[in-house]
């Protein structure tokens, strides 16, 4: 019944965009300052209501922010808890969350879709980004770093050069970052964190490029490596939601709020990052 609504909500959207189109072309001198972004209709916090749960796309191979144990199959990390202080805060209840994996290429994609309420991803803030989707405030500062075995010879960016592979993650900003600071380089990319660390254990690239956060997750879980170089670039994390939906944008804004005001986004950052 919900995904039925969801499905409604979506092809609403079309038709409505296709019938402003269709106006625009017939006076298009008459209707262009009142041309409608038929995105501000949607209305996330209506369906999460309805459905009763929140769905939030979240991180699984990501230690510190989101991550599934293979074991027990428990994601947790920050974002993770931060799913369901958002629960807490819509519906009353923390337990009424759904997690669903998303990876660097495919969480706008799955938001836009309508499969996702919310991406809370460790997912940072780029100017092409914000043309398909609205941001919170910032739950996260990071920068973009460089993780090597200890006793590596790459010492930084200047290290880089056309002899040297570098395992990135497809779809996340760090590949652009890289490509642009060090164009002499050969980047690979892979699907997820997990795979990308895997490689670099097993020697298919000699350093693997992501945020500092990312890779402090990576050192606990192997304390042969270590991080290189500094930052080189600046992050910041945050929620993203429909494009338009600024009822969500202020909701959430305001969980933000609370948390730090009430300290437990300090006790949060302790849990899981110091």
């Amino acid at each position: 019944m919900v995904m039925n609504k969801i499905a409604t909500k979506l092809l609403f959207l079309f038709l409505l965009s296709s019938f402003t189109i269709l106006l625009s072309g017939c006076n298009n001198s008459d209707l262009s300052d009142e041309t409608v972004d038929p995105a501000e209709v949607f209305d996330t916090i209506e369906v999460i209501q309805e459905r009763g749960k929140v769905i939030a796309g979240v991180r699984f191979d990501t230690r510190l922010f989101g991550l599934k144990d293979s074991k027990s199959g428990k994601v947790e990390g920050l974002d993770i808890d931060m799913a369901r202080t958002l629960a807490k805060k819509i519906l009353g209840d923390e337990t009424k969350v759904e997690l669903k994996e998303v990876t660097s290429s495919t969480q706008i994609p799955l938001l836009k879709d309508g499969q996702i309420d919310v991406i809370i991803a460790a997912m940072s803030v780029t100017e092409d980004r914000k043309k398909e989707v609205d941001f919170s405030d910032v739950y996260f500062y990071a920068g973009q770093s460089l993780l090597v075995p200890k006793g590596s010879p790459i010492r930084g960016l200047d290290s880089l050069s056309s002899d040297t592979t570098v395992i990135a993650v497809e779809g996340s900003t760090s590949v652009k970052s890289i490509k642009d600071k060090a164009p002499e380089s050969n980047v690979v990319e892979y699907n997820d964190y997990q795979e990308a660390f895997a490689a670099l254990k097993s020697e298919q690239g000699d350093v693997l490029t992501a945020d500092n956060s990312i890779l402090l997750g990576m050192m606990r879980e192997d304390a042969n490596f270590e991080m290189v170089g500094g930052l080189f670039t600046n992050e910041s994390y945050s929620i993203a939601i429909h494009k338009g939906d600024q009822k969500m944008v202020d909701t959430v804004n305001e969980m933000l709020k609370e948390l730090k005001e009430s300290g437990e986004y300090t006790k949060l950052y302790e849990k899981w990052i110091e």
